[in-house]
């Protein structure tokens, strides 16, 4: 039997905002040192599954340096597989940007099934989770499934975000409705599916042809599938799993790691999360500074007096004397200089935040997370007041922003590009 992995990387992300200015959602950072594609990678090697296609395509170049030749993954291999990246091009159709999560996949389709394989592991490359797809994998051979589709409960005020699942007493799909305004039920599909060969190949071409079609698994596939009575189940999956689609979500699944216990063990010895990783030295808490259940990751300096409190530091950051860190996620190289108070933020790579400034506030109303981001490669001057539910852009120097805000505050709610 052999399968092999597609991972589909080339999202967009615009509801991540700043984040994704500068690169794919599936690059963005995730809980101080991985990625998170490193997910849905790491969860292929640790199943057995060392054949693996990255579809990229939005800013890809973080991706490509991230994955590279797929060494930390045990993926730089040539006769077993490893890891091919695939960008869209211009061929005979004239193909240019993928339409739809199916129509990557179709113009992608003889690379997929070069060498035959069994069965085609379809992945999003931007969900944190577990997964052991080996068990995923016998539940489509006892079921004798022509597809499988991974489903897990959500809560039923977010059950419009997702495709929604019906299925019977014995798992088999009867409906598949995506993102309903209504949604008659709460079963969500997870964006990973398992497909025989045969049976992709024949649905893949039949949609091609269609007018109309979006060309997407959730919307266009999927439903037809299920109308065509094929034999379509639903794999009940009962770990973590998390779309981190959404600024808050993004938020909310770094909050579910400082959890006891955390919501996801990246601890576990028999499920490693592997990543590309910088040389750093050790983590160096100065006498004085007060660490409160933070993750902290190399190469950070927390100075004297400073407070770090439910936070998920990146590697080399720095925290100044006396600087207030809480409930934020701060990136790779950030300085946060002395006095500076840092509340409710997510502050990307390379940021500057200047003595004494005072970015995001740690009060928020019922239902109201009040995060502010802050864009990569930002300079915050000296003193600066940053309100909450702010979002500044990219590259934005001090001298600029004190040009643009010379009384020295960006107040509540603006985002500014």
């Amino acid at each position: 039997m052999r399968v092999r992995a597609v991972i589909l990387a080339g999202g967009e992300g615009t509801r991540l905002k700043v984040l994704t200015v500068k690169r794919a959602k599936p690059a963005v950072p995730f809980a101080g040192k991985y990625r998170m594609i490193d997910f849905p990678l790491s969860n292929c090697v640790n199943s057995g599954i060392f054949d693996v296609i990255v579809l990229t395509q939005y800013r890809p170049h973080s991706l490509n340096e991230h994955i590279a030749r797929g060494r930390p993954w045990d993926l730089d291999r040539s006769f077993s597989g490893g890891v091919q990246l695939l960008q869209p091009y211009k061929g005979h159709y004239d193909t240019d940007w993928y339409v739809g999560t199916a129509d990557a996949v179709n113009q992608n389709l003889n690379f997929v099934r070069r060498g035959n394989p069994d069965y085609i592991l379809i992945l999003s490359g931007d969900h944190v989770y577990e997964m052991d797809y080996n068990r995923l994998i016998e539940w489509h051979q006892a079921h004798e499934a022509d597809a499988t589709v991974c489903t897990i409960p959500v809560p039923m005020d977010e059950a419009s975000r997702y495709g929604i699942v019906d299925i019977d007493n014995e798992y088999r799909v009867r409906s598949f409705v995506e993102k309903p305004a209504n949604p008659p039920g709460n079963l969500a599909n997870m964006g990973v599916y398992l497909f025989s060969l045969d049976v992709l190949e024949k649905y893949l071409e039949e949609d091609r042809q269609m007018r109309g079609s979006s060309h997407d698994f959730g919307k266009d596939i999927l439903p037809r599938m299920v109308a065509s009575d094929l034999r379509v189940f639903a794999y009940p999956y009962n770990g973590y799993w998390i779309d981190v689609g959404t600024v808050d979500a993004y938020w909310a699944a770094h909050m579910d790691l400082l959890e006891t216990p955390p919501s996801l063990d990246l601890n576990d010895r028999t499920w490693i999360i592997h990543t590309r990783s910088e040389e750093r030295p050790s983590v160096h808490i100065h006498s004085g500074a007060n660490i409160i259940n933070s993750m902290i990751t190399d190469g950070t300096v927390v100075a004297s007096g400073a407070t770090v409190e439910r936070c998920v530091v990146s590697p080399g950051v720095f925290i100044g004397p006396g600087a207030v860190v809480r409930d934020s996620i701060i990136m790779t190289d950030t300085y946060i200089d002395a006095g500076a108070v840092v509340e409710r933020c997510i502050i990307d790579k390379y940021v500057h935040v200047g003595a004494n400034a005072h970015v995001g506030d740690a009060k928020s109303t019922v239902g109201d997370l009040g995060l502010t981001l802050i864009g990569k490669n930002t300079e915050i001057p000296p003193d600066f007041r940053i309100g909450r539910n702010v979002v500044l852009g990219t590259d934005f120097s001090e001298a600029k922003l004190l040009k643009r805000f010379p009384d020295k505050v960006i107040p509540a709610g603006a985002e500014i590009e």
